[in-house]
C-alpha cells in the first residue's frame, strides 16, 4: 500500500483506538512499571502440520509502526517471554522495515522460540523466488516456518499462482531446498476468491498448509469468510489463521463498539472462539500486547452462546460491510496500488 494510503488507514485506526481507551484501562494498568499480565498462553495445532502454535499471533505490520526499533524489539521479546510464539510479517510491510526489525529482535536465542511466518506478493516463479530469498536475508534466518502468498484478492490470482511459471513453483522449490517449511495464502477481499484458491490447489494436486482471512465480529454479517472458507479449509486439514479481529482498529469507531456494546477484548475473544489455529493481532505498543494477552489468558473459554450474543449486538452495524473496509474498498489493497510487487522484488 502506498505511503499516503497507509497514513489514511492509520489516522482512521488511531481515531478508533482513542475511542476505545476507556476499555483498555486494565491493559494500561498491566503495563505500568513494565509489567504484563501473567498466565498460560493456550496453544493449538496448526492444522495438518501438527505443529503447536500460540493462540495469539503478533501482527507484523504494526510492529513496523512502533515508535522506534527499541520499542518493537521490546514488544516482540516480551510477547515470546509470555508464551506468544507465532510471528506474522510480510515482504512489503513498511517498505521492508517490519522484516528487518523483527529479524533483529529474534536474535539472542529468540528465533528458536518463535514460529516465523511471512508473506510474499510475487505471482510469477521468478518474482516469488526473489522475494523468498530477500525475506530470508532481511529476517536474518536460514529457514522461514511458514511462507504465504499475500493478498489473494483478485479473481485472477488462483490462475496466476498455479499457472505455468507461477508462484507455487517457487514455493514448492523453496520448501524442497529447506528454505521454508510450510506453504499457505492470505487475503481479505472475498471468500469466493479464497474458495477458488483452495479449488485451484486441489485441481493441481496441492494442499495448502494454512489459509489466512478476516475472522471477527463483523464478518458473519456480510460476505462471510468464517461461514464459507473455514468449512472448506477443514475438509483438507488446512489451518485457519484469523486476522483483523478488531478490523485493524476501525471497528472501534462503529456504533456497537462506540456505545460499548462490544469491547475490544470481546472482539479478540470472539475470534479466539472460532476454529482458527491462531488469532493475529497488531501490537505497536506494550499496551496493545497486554490487551491481547489478557484476552488469551481469560479464565474461561468463550462459548458458542457468547459468540451469538456478540453477533446480535454487532448486526446493526455489520449488515452492509460498512466497517469492513478491506472487503468493500481498496484501502487495504497494497498490491493493487503497487502492481509491480506481483512481478518483481523491488519495493
Amino acid at each position: 500500500m502506498a505511503k499516503h494510503d497507509r497514513r489514511r488507514f492509520l489516522q482512521l485506526s488511531l481515531g478508533g483506538a482513542a475511542a476505545g481507551l476507556g476499555w483498555r484501562a486494565a491493559g494500561a494498568a498491566a503495563v505500568e512499571g513494565g509489567k504484563l499480565p501473567e498466565g498460560k498462553m493456550p496453544t493449538r495445532k496448526l492444522g495438518r502440520t501438527g505443529v503447536e502454535v500460540s493462540l495469539v499471533g503478533l501482527g507484523g505490520y504494526h510492529i513496523g509502526q512502533a515508535p522506534d526499533e527499541q520499542t518493537a524489539t521490546r514488544i516482540i521479546r516480551a510477547a515470546i517471554d509470555h508464551g506468544l510464539t507465532f510471528m506474522d510479517n510480510c515482504w512489503d510491510y513498511n517498505e521492508g522495515k517490519s522484516h528487518v526489525w523483527m529479524g533483529r529482535a529474534l536474535r539472542d536465542g529468540y528465533r528458536k522460540r518463535a514460529f516465523l511466518m511471512t508473506k510474499i506478493d510475487g505471482r510469477t516463479r521468478r518474482a516469488a523466488a526473489e522475494q523468498i530469498d530477500q525475506s530470508l536475508r532481511d529476517l536474518g534466518t536460514d529457514v522461514i516456518d511458514l511462507m504465504q502468498v499475500h493478498e489473494v484478492i483478485r479473481a485472477s490470482d488462483p490462475g496466476r499462482v498455479f499457472g505455468p511459471d507461477g508462484a507455487i513453483e517457487a514455493l514448492v522449490a523453496a520448501r524442497k531446498a529447506g528454505k521454508i517449511r510450510f506453504i499457505g495464502f492470505t487475503g481479505h477481499k472475498s471468500p469466493a476468491i479464497h474458495v477458488a484458491m483452495l479449488e485451484a490447489a486441489a485441481a493441481h494436486g496441492f494442499t495448502f498448509d494454512t489459509v489466512q482471512m478476516p475472522v471477527n465480529v463483523m464478518d458473519a454479517h456480510h460476505d462471510s469468510f468464517e461461514r464459507r472458507v473455514i468449512p472448506a479449509a477443514g475438509k483438507t486439514g488446512t489451518a485457519v489463521l484469523a486476522m483483523k479481529p478488531l478490523g485493524s482498529g476501525l471497528f472501534l469507531r462503529s456504533e456497537p463498539l462506540a456505545k460499548r456494546r462490544v469491547s475490544p477484548t470481546e472482539c479478540l475473544r470472539y475470534a479466539m472462539g472460532s476454529p482458527a489455529s491462531v488469532v493475529i493481532t497488531g501490537c505497536q505498543s506494550m499496551r496493545d500486547l497486554a490487551q491481547a494477552l489478557e484476552a488469551a489468558y481469560g479464565s474461561r473459554a468463550i462459548t458458542e452462546a457468547d459468540r451469538k450474543a456478540i453477533l446480535a449486538r454487532t448486526a446493526p452495524a455489520g449488515s452492509g460491510g460498512e466497517w469492513e473496509k478491506y472487503k468493500v474498498s481498496d484501502m487495504f489493497d497494497g498490491t493493487g496500488r503497487n502492481p509491480h510487487w506481483l512481478e518483481s522484488a523491488t519495493l
